[in-house]
């Protein structure tokens, strides 16, 4: 069945009204905190601080940049492999992000920065950190969904993410009080289970129409491994970012660095081993390499030992790479779950490792391994929570895991049924994982249609068997037959020709030594 695609007043008016919104409300509720705040003289002075080198900013901005540059570059080129979808993966990536973080400032700061004196939210470094993290379990979401939603369900997506992350996050961290300082559990298993039960929901059964699209090509995959690399070298940053200065931070660098080192080689090993012939399998080493610093989220800052964090990465990696041996089409042919980028191989499976270890770790904690003060900053054993026992704050870490689960699953649903509407633009079957839905999409003629274009020239070298002059004649009459591929065609050769023109004269006096040598 046919569907309206465009996008021309729908997208624009939910951009609008929707970045009205945020000016809106972020003029009534949103103020500088007091260490970005031009106060901060005076509280320097009261507080007995000697230098602007305490203020906060310049310790968490650095692991802002990390990790921000792991949102918009790392999440947004590794979801650019499949072969026509560059353009979404990557700028819907871009979309989402910039809408969820101004969303998640709003959200974050009622649950947790509503000042009770003013009403206002004050933000500083650590509140944009947050605010990343909350929109990375949108893109998660995304993932799941890539290549067969509209820009303005995605937007409805992040919308209804950001808001069941905020509660999310405050039943887990505040309520229960437990401890994911790398978010294995708030980000990684939340952001799978809604984007798994959300692509649950809008199952399409012609899929197959599109399944041409579905792949990769040489460059795409490189582009994708672009984003792998940013993801991997930052992810000590992402999994730290917000942990106590000192030791548990540092601590938290060590043991995720550890841990994805490890999950690299064994992805290797297991990617090389399914096959017959040994080769190995881009898809497997764009993403099971990273499950390691996923399922070390929650323990990072945890004392799990270096050798303990090389195993999570050793488990997780085996455990992520079979998943797309085996899980993904078991999921996509009986569960009916089409999952694009494998978030459930990546970031569910690593996330429910991540939960489970954090629980186990927390549980076996003991004062002669941390330290009586050691235990109580470790665990934030204070104020409510003063008297809890490291055997209580592992149950509580394993219902942490199992309310991410839950609102994964419930809010997936929900938000699935709102996206399933026929409201939104969202691209028919056929027109899955194509950019040339949503895009102006401008492809030089060498790489335009490799198929068509392939097809083409073997039917003109069949022709040259019984007459050799027949073999250009065929050429261009079998590529003009459709007059899409002419225009094409022509609009490409025309550009090929302006590139030549400009080319030749900016290089004037290059042009003149090639004459010099003729």
């Amino acid at each position: 069945m046919a569907k309206n695609t465009n996008i021309r007043i729908s997208l624009p008016a939910v951009c609008f009204v929707w970045q009205i919104a945020m000016i809106i409300l972020f003029g009534v509720f949103i103020r500088y905190d007091e260490e970005s705040d031009t106060h901060w003289i005076e509280h320097r002075r009261k507080k007995n601080i000697s230098t602007n080198l305490e203020n906060d900013f310049y310790y968490r901005y650095p692991s802002f940049q990390d990790v921000h540059v792991m949102i918009f570059v790392g999440f947004g080129f590794l979801m650019t492999f499949l072969k026509r979808y560059s353009f979404g993966g990557v700028g819907f990536n871009f979309l989402i992000a910039a809408f969820g973080i101004q969303w998640a400032l709003l959200m974050q700061g009622w649950f947790h920065h509503l000042d009770e004196h003013d009403w206002k939210i004050k933000i500083g470094v650590e509140n944009l950190i947050n605010a990343d993290f909350c929109v990375a379990s949108c893109l998660i979401a995304y993932g799941a969904c890539l290549g067969k939603v509209s820009p303005v369900q995605l937007m409805v997506l992040t919308l209804f993410g950001v808001t069941l992350f905020a509660v999310e996050e405050y039943i887990i961290l505040e309520l229960l009080h437990a401890k994911d300082a790398g978010g294995s559990m708030v980000i990684h298993t939340f952001g799978a289970y809604y984007g798994l039960t959300i692509s649950w929901v809008l199952y399409r059964p012609l899929l197959s129409q599109s399944k041409h699209l579905q792949g990769s090509v040489y460059h795409s995959d490189v582009f994708a491994m672009i984003g792998t690399l940013f993801l991997w070298m930052y992810w000590p940053s992402f999994n730290s970012a917000i942990a106590d200065h000192g030791d548990g931070q540092h601590r938290a660098v060590i043991n995720t660095y550890l841990a994805l080192a490890s999950s690299v080689l064994t992805t290797f090993a297991i990617s090389s081993i399914s096959q017959n012939n040994g080769k190995l399998d881009m898809v497997h080493i764009q993403n099971a390499t990273l499950a390691g610093g996923v399922a070390m989220g929650t323990a990072s800052e945890f004392m799990i030992t270096p050798y303990g964090s090389l195993i999570v990465g050793f488990c997780s990696g085996i455990v992520s790479t079979f998943g797309y041996l085996f899980l993904t089409p078991f999921m996509e042919k009986t569960l009916k779950i089409q999952d694009t980028c494998g978030i459930h191989n990546l970031h569910a499976m690593p996330g429910v490792i991540g939960g489970i270890v954090g629980a186990i770790t927390a549980a076996s904690a003991s004062e002669s391994v941390y330290g009586q003060e050691g235990l109580i900053n470790t665990f934030d054993f204070k104020d409510a929570v003063a008297n809890r026992t490291v055997n209580i704050q592992g149950g509580y870490q394993a219902a942490a895991l199992f309310v991410a689960i839950a609102f994964g699953l419930v809010g997936g649903a929900l938000v699935g049924g709102i996206l399933k509407l026929p409201i939104w633009g969202d691209p028919a079957d056929v027109n899955c994982f194509d950019d040339d839905v949503y895009w102006e999409v401008i492809v030089f003629f060498f790489f335009l249609n490799e198929l068509h274009v392939c097809h083409v020239l073997v039917a003109a070298a069949a022709s040259t068997k019984t007459n050799p002059n027949m073999f250009y004649v065929h050429f261009l009459y079998s590529y003009t037959n459709n007059l899409k591929f002419y225009l094409i065609f022509v609009c490409n050769v025309t550009i090929l020709i302006l590139i030549v023109l400009s080319f030749c004269i900016n290089n004037v006096s290059t042009i003149k030594k090639w004459n010099k040598i003729e």
